[in-house]
């Protein structure tokens, strides 16, 4: 990206959160900006990580001065982390899960019903 042109809300995050994903280990700020192949301030980078941080998405250790992120979990973790999330917001959790359920393909239904059962893990 160039030119003044901006990111659509949330797509830096995730663009770290797939660098974070990709890396064999922690990163800390310089390093994923290094990644992003980006012309971004180092404060921005820093910024993201922090929100990042503080949303549950990453963990951190300090690395001297500076720290290091890894994701808590890989990406269908958390996918599966945000629905969790959404439904701790709902007080309507049988409406929810019902429209949830309904809206499944076939495919997903039986998925859903096998994991249920005990025969997907």
């Amino acid at each position: 990206m160039g030119g003044g042109e901006r990111r659509a809300a949330g797509a830096l995050e995730a663009e770290v959160m797939a660098v974070l994903q990709r890396a064999d280990g922690p990163l800390n700020a310089m390093q994923v900006r290094d990644r992003l192949g980006d012309d971004l301030a180092y404060t921005t980078v820093v910024t993201i990580l922090s929100r990042l941080y503080g949303k549950q998405l990453l963990t951190r250790v300090k690395s001297g001065r500076a720290f290091c992120y890894a994701p808590v979990s890989d990406e269908p973790g958390l996918a599966a982390q945000r629905m969790h999330q959404v439904m701790a917001g709902e007080s309507d959790r049988r409406t929810l899960l019902a429209r949830f359920v309904d809206s499944l393909s076939d495919h997903d239904e039986q998925l859903l019903r096998d994991l249920l059962d005990g025969r997907g893990g």
